[in-house]
């Protein structure tokens, strides 16, 4: 069975699973600022990107400018980073982008978290100013860190190669709902054969009152082949869905069903897995993934 993480010391939560999975935990926080940085983890990179940061509020700050205030809401989706009042979200850090999570020891206001971006897959640190709660919020972090991996292995997360075969169906089913609606068509011409056939029983070439002769009826032979054919086709009429089965949904890696998966899932899956891979330093303390078994 695999755990979790492999801890070097024991960390004690200070929230309950169900607070941050099926909710979130709010924070107030000052907002120092992004910076990219050359590795994911690492104490001295982490420390280097506080220093750029802090120096660069503190120009701002004797030009005037205020350090901005944000509300940090965590859970096992991610760490959301929100506009206070208007409460727009301004960045979005999933979990397991999430390398590096630290609290500084000589500035104890200090927090900060580095993170692959999911648009450019640079990696961004992340600073913050948090008066009495920085500590706390890097240790929520990390346990939700901890509840996010555990709910992708419970929802599926052994069995990506399985969801792998579910994806290129999809792509299958797709091409199938093109030859659909071809099959459709002919069988709508066949079906118009037979009409013809079934109004005109005659072979005789009788005129019609002005004098012009009705269209050549069918063969019996023709007749009995245009059945066939119908019938043939038929059988594939409908088997195919006229909808995606798979976009219906947004994806939810932690409760999505075998029918709920949207076209790009297989990229989803895989940044998952590498990036609960990677694992998560927290304050030092290196949680990483167990191999995982020969299921996944």
């Amino acid at each position: 069975m695999n755990r979790a993480f492999s801890r070097k010391k024991d960390k004690t939560w200070m929230h309950t699973p169900e607070a941050l999975s099926k909710h979130y935990i709010p924070y107030s926080a000052k907002f120092l600022g992004s910076t990219e940085v050359e590795q994911p983890k690492g104490t001295e990179v982490v420390r280097d990107a506080v220093r750029k940061l802090k120096f660069a509020r503190h120009i701002k700050k004797s030009e005037g400018q205020k350090t901005p205030k944000v509300e940090l809401q965590i859970s096992i989706y991610g760490v959301k980073i929100l506009d206070p009042k208007t409460k727009e979200v301004l960045h979005n850090c999933q979990l397991h982008r999430i390398s590096f999570c630290a609290d500084d020891k000589t500035d104890k206001r200090i927090f900060t978290f580095i993170c692959k971006d999911s648009e450019s897959n640079k990696h961004l640190c992340y600073v913050f100013d948090s008066e009495k709660c920085a500590e706390e919020i890097t240790l929520t972090i990390g346990q939700a860190f901890d509840l996010a991996y555990r709910k992708f292995l419970e929802s599926g997360g052994k069995d990506v190669e399985t969801r792998k075969q579910i994806a290129g169906l999809q792509k299958r089913i797709q091409e199938l709902e093109t030859e659909n609606i071809e099959l459709k068509n002919k069988v709508q011409d066949l079906e118009n054969q037979l009409r013809i056939t079934q109004v005109h029983t005659s072979p005789s070439s009788t005129p019609t009152r002005n004098g012009t002769q009705p269209p050549p009826v069918p063969s019996r032979s023709a007749e009995i082949s245009a059945v066939k054919s119908l019938r043939k086709l038929s059988k594939h009429v409908a088997i195919y869905p006229e909808r995606d089965l798979f976009g219906a949904e947004p994806f939810d890696p932690f409760s999505c069903g075998a029918g709920d998966f949207p076209p790009d899932i297989q990229s989803k899956l895989d940044e998952m897995q590498e990036g609960f891979k990677m694992g998560l330093t927290l304050e030092g303390t290196v949680f990483c993934l167990d191999p995982l078994d020969s299921r996944c």
